[in-house]
């Protein structure tokens, strides 16, 4: 019998330890850090073709909404819903928003829990582990998937295994969840072959998560409830109560429930999975060359061994280099002894304790209707590139101490100053003064592509009045 679930995709982790590549306004799930898609849209794509498969509830902060909606969309999956969480609570919350909203629509439905930024190198395994999974799911317990450790690794917590479920292949009662252990534990439990990587993916009935979550973290589920009862629909998204999630206590799957419940399972799952969690982990996962070395991007290797390098703006050339993390991003550089690549977060950190901006984006930032990128800055000027993609438009808006001065590069744009609009093709140009109220549209089939040049007392973002926005975003935030 086919089993029915729905993949419950959770988007909402920051990366840092990826950093320079992955940054708070586009954290690592949105980059293409493996293949040629993101890490996203190949965690949805490998969910084709299992039976019994809906379509995917992606959960993601609210800032990320449009990322999630134009990459699904780019790998022909709409969603079932995509829930916004106003601010991160880690994924227990979010479990049980998704699992009260599958019981709503399907309360026999099994939901299959999977992060949106990991890695699956052997696709047929990890269908195999699923098929395994969903019965036992549908019959009361609550499934994690164990991976086989390919060696002592600290940075992982492990599931030790209990007794073997009858008639279902490699399938265990579970006897523990442990911490990330010291060297010296994780190559006891390595050795054992009792021990299992806990990969962070889950498999269960909403009903029985609900009631074991009910049980252990009884605030957890009534604030999630809460959020999702008092939750609006706008457009394919979900917005959660801000005021009843932000109240939700913060905890994970783990800790909440699966620690504590007497009907946890686990499912042996030799998929090729990695969390992606590290440079370190990257280097491991990629394809080597004779000297070791995984190479990304325009880079020169000259007796190196052991290396991940990235370059992603400017050729790179490293000499006589061994074990180093090298990844250059367009406004930051990160060399690394391979061995601590986990401290990279700490970096992060720095740099937000110095009110910096590297770990918060890049240079080019991401809108709904395209991006812009900054080209120079100086005292009281500050000069942008910006594309708008064909048939999108920037909100009405208004600034209150700053001008602005288009001019188009290729493309067509339709401008609002007030009560005028007019069209402007290329090497035109057109000034918005302070305080007028415009808008700029991209009414043609091809990319506008625009200079602007901004001037004034103070140039932040966070200087704008929206009086319309077809996206849905507040009065008075970035544009």
């Amino acid at each position: 019998m086919t089993i029915s679930f729905y993949p419950v995709i959770l988007s909402g982790g920051s990366g840092s330890r990826l950093w320079p590549m992955s940054r708070r306004l586009l954290p690592k799930q949105f980059l293409p850090l493996v293949s040629e898609r993101t890490l996203l849209q190949d965690t949805v794509s490998r969910l084709q073709g299992i039976d019994g498969a809906r379509a995917p509830i992606v959960v993601s902060n609210d800032e990320h909404r449009f990322f999630v909606a134009e990459q699904v969309r780019e790998v022909g999956v709409k969603p079932e819903v995509q829930i916004l969480e106003p601010v991160g609570r880690n994924t227990a919350p979010a479990a049980a928003v998704a699992a009260l909203h599958v019981q709503s629509r399907s309360p026999e439905a099994c939901i299959l829990v999977l992060p949106a930024d990991h890695l699956i190198q052997d696709v047929p395994a990890f269908h195999s582990a699923i098929a395994t999974a969903l019965p036992l799911a549908a019959s009361g317990s609550l499934v994690t998937f164990g991976i086989t450790p390919r060696g002592p690794v600290t940075g992982y917590g492990y599931i030790e295994r209990g007794e073997p479920i009858s008639a279902s292949k490699r399938s265990y009662r579970v006897m523990r969840f442990v911490e990330k252990p010291d060297l010296e534990t994780a190559r006891r439990y390595v050795s054992s072959d009792r021990f299992f990587w806990n990969s962070g993916m889950f498999a269960f009935r909403p009903k029985r998560f609900l009631e074991e979550l009910g049980r252990f973290r009884p605030e957890i589920l009534a604030a999630a409830k809460a959020a999702w009862e008092a939750g609006k629909r706008d457009l394919d998204f979900l917005r959660l109560d801000s005021t009843a999630f932000t109240a939700c206590p913060s905890d994970s799957i783990d800790y909440a429930v699966m620690e504590r419940t007497s009907a946890s399972a686990m499912v042996q799952a030799d998929i090729g999975w990695s969390d992606v969690g590290s440079w370190t982990a990257l280097w491991e996962v990629g394809e080597k060359d004779a000297g070791d070395n995984v190479v990304r991007g325009d880079v020169d290797l000259r007796e190196a061994n052991g290396c991940y390098v990235r370059a992603e703006h400017r050729m790179v050339a490293a000499l006589g280099v061994r074990d180093l993390v090298i990844v250059e991003t367009d406004d930051a550089v990160l060399v690394a002894d391979k061995s601590r690549a986990q401290e990279v977060k700490e970096v992060v950190e720095t740099l937000a304790r110095k009110s910096r901006t590297e770990h918060v984006s890049h240079s080019r930032v991401y809108r709904p209707w395209g991006y812009y990128e900054s080209i120079d800055a100086g005292e009281r000027f500050q000069v942008k590139r910006i594309m708008v993609n064909p048939g999108e438009a920037l909100s009405l808006q208004m600034h209150h101490h700053r001008a602005e001065h288009w001019v188009v590069v290729s493309g067509t744009a339709r401008v609002t100053r007030d009560e005028e609009v007019k069209l402007l093709s290329e090497n035109e140009s057109t000034y918005i003064p302070i305080g007028t109220k415009h808008r700029l549209e991209n009414p043609g089939k091809t990319p506008l592509f625009l200079i602007e040049v901004q001037s004034g007392g103070y140039l932040g973002e966070d200087d704008i009045v929206r009086f319309d926005d077809r996206y849905g975003r507040e009065p008075e935030t970035q544009r």
